[in-house]
Parts: C-alpha cells; sequence; structure tokens
C-alpha cells in the first residue's frame, strides 16, 4: 500500500511517500480502508519530534474514515471513523491506505457525514468533549471558551450548546466576534490580558464557572474571570512549557485546572466519544464540517509544510 512514512525526527524532509507492505489486523483487530484521514497539528509536531516516546519507522495520522474489509463479521463492510493515541506514535496511523486497530477502537460513522467530514473531528471533537465532561459542563454552566474560532474551540461552543450552557466566546479579531454572534453566540474580542476578567464579569456576573481556554497562554488573565469553585480547562503551552499561575488569586477563589490531553486517550476510549456525539450530527444538532481542503495522500509532505508554515486550511488526505 501506499504510505507517508518517517523514520526519523526533526525536519518534515523526512516524511516519504513510500510503498509498505499493507498490514494484517490480528486477532480483534479490524483493518479500516482509509476513505478519508485528517492532518492535524499534532501530526506534524510528532514528525518534528515533540513526542519523544514516538517509535520509529512509523506511520503518522490520527483520525480517519472509511470501511472494515477485514475482522469480525459484524464489522465487516461497515463505515466507520476513529482516532485515539496510539496511531502515529506506537503503531502506524491513518496517513495510508489502510490501517489496523482494535476492533473496539472504531465507531459507527454518522451518516450525515461524508468521509472527508468524519476524517476532519477527530482530535478536535474528542478534546473538546473531554475538556466538557472533566470540567462539569451541563445545563447552565456559565462557560467562556477562549480562542473559540480554531476547531477545538468550534466543538466546544457546539457541544456545549447541546448541553444547555450559558457559552461566552472569545476571539482575537472583530470580524470574528460578529461571524460568532451571527450564530447565535455571545463573543467577546480578547484585547489586554488584565482586561479579561472586567469582560468575563460584564457578561457573567461573578465570573464563569468554566473557562475553556483552548490558546495555552490566556491561564493567567482567565482567573480574574473565574466564579467561585471554578474550573479552568487547558489543551496547550507555550513551546518552553511553562506559563506563570497566579496560585494565590486561583486557591482564593477555590478554583481548579483542568489539563486536557487527547494523547492519553487510546482508540477504544474515543471511539466510546464518537459513539456519545457521533449521533448529534444524525440528529441534526451538530453542524456539518465545511471548507475543508481535500488533497492527495501522495502531497503529503507539501500539506505538512503548509500547517507548519501556519495555514488554517483543515486538509484531509484522499489515498
Amino acid at each position: 500500500m501506499k504510505a507517508l512514512q518517517f523514520s526519523a525526527t526533526g525536519d518534515l524532509n523526512a516524511l516519504s511517500f513510500v510503498e509498505v507492505a499493507t498490514p494484517v489486523p490480528a486477532a480483534g483487530e479490524v483493518l479500516v480502508q482509509i476513505k478519508a484521514a485528517g492532518l492535524n497539528p499534532s501530526d506534524v509536531k510528532n514528525v518534528l519530534g515533540r513526542f519523544p516516546y514516538t517509535t520509529l519507522p512509523r506511520i503518522p495520522g490520527r483520525d480517519f474514515a472509511g470501511v472494515v474489509v477485514q475482522g469480525p463479521q459484524h464489522l465487516l463492510g461497515q463505515q466507520v471513523w476513529g482516532t485515539g493515541r496510539d496511531l502515529g506514535f506506537f503503531a502506524d496511523g491513518s496517513h495510508a491506505e489502510y490501517v489496523t486497530v482494535s476492533a473496539k477502537g472504531v465507531a459507527h460513522k454518522p451518516t450525515h457525514l461524508s468521509f472527508a467530514q468524519a476524517a476532519s473531528l477527530g482530535v478536535p471533537y474528542t478534546t473538546a468533549w473531554d475538556a466538557l465532561e472533566r470540567s462539569g459542563v451541563t445545563h447552565g454552566t456559565r462557560l467562556l471558551v477562549i480562542g473559540a474560532n480554531g476547531a477545538v474551540g468550534s466543538a466546544a461552543l457546539a457541544l456545549a450548546k447541546i448541553r444547555g450552557a450559558q457559552v461566552l466566546a472569545a476571539v482575537r479579531r472583530p470580524e470574528q466576534v460578529t461571524a460568532l454572534q451571527a450564530q447565535g453566540f455571545e463573543a467577546i474580542a480578547l484585547g489586554k490580558p488584565d482586561e479579561l476578567g472586567a469582560q468575563v464579569n460584564g457578561v457573567f456576573k461573578g465570573g464563569a464557572d468554566v473557562i475553556f481556554d483552548t490558546t495555552g497562554f490566556w491561564l493567567p488573565a482567565a482567573v480574574a474571570g473565574l466564579a467561585p469553585f471554578g474550573r479552568i480547562a487547558i489543551i496547550a503551552a507555550p513551546v518552553d512549557g511553562h506559563v506563570q499561575l497566579p496560585a494565590l488569586a486561583l486557591y482564593r477563589k477555590g478554583g481548579s485546572v483542568v489539563g486536557i490531553n487527547s494523547l492519553l486517550y487510546n482508540c477504544e476510549q474515543c471511539a466510546v466519544m464518537l459513539e456519545q456525539f457521533g449521533r448529534f450530527f444524525d440528529e441534526g444538532l451538530l453542524p456539518l464540517p465545511t471548507g475543508l481542503l481535500e488533497v492527495a495522500l501522495a502531497q503529503g509532505l507539501q500539506s505538512y509544510e503548509a500547517v507548519n508554515s501556519g495555514s488554517a486550511d483543515k486538509i484531509i488526505f484522499v489515498p
């Protein structure tokens, strides 16, 4: 089969489009013919060596959608989607024509999603779902999402709306505020960090019950906008891994920080999440992805370079 593969890290030029043997599923596994595979920033960082535990040589790629062609009888021919920490790190991933995963590591693809749409959602939606679950977002929760225009932030807004939360979106640019307001969300423009607390309290008197920072840079400023006993969920941090935390202000509010890391969940655990929220697409409660850029797998290196250069396109590989 054709696949993208790297045998060294630190340089995207280590990634090659190669011919490798089609994997053979072991007992309890399925062989999925990839119809579409998403390209995430973490895939690019993987090739660049940001994850020292990755074993080599390796086919990258976490998110996929396709058809089961080998495995348990009840799954043969089924359209599935999946994601998980193992793919691309400890086991070969989805940037190939085929991938093997646990039979319990695939979920039934929502019928309203195309293969490309489904492949675009794995990491962003499981990350957002986990953040809302673990920070206790339920009906009536006052939630601030920082970086609400990004893939994870957008997913958090949509999922929080289904849960009945009171949602406030925070973004950088005025036109992003306008776009979110047109979608029915209350939104504010991020300005100076020391103004964030007043901005949040101007909407949520007493502060937000939960603040989800999808950027990794607003944790210090977010404490001022937190309600007593509130939670701040974070998914990212500066490259050096260090960020200032105003611990005194946080503990005086009885607040807590919740670290959200999608790489803590294997394919089986992610499949449970996909089944839980996947039905909302078929029920018309979640928006269908738009604006996807479908690219031939053979153009993989150029696509990795585009993402590394800051491209905002959501790239989907089509073998």
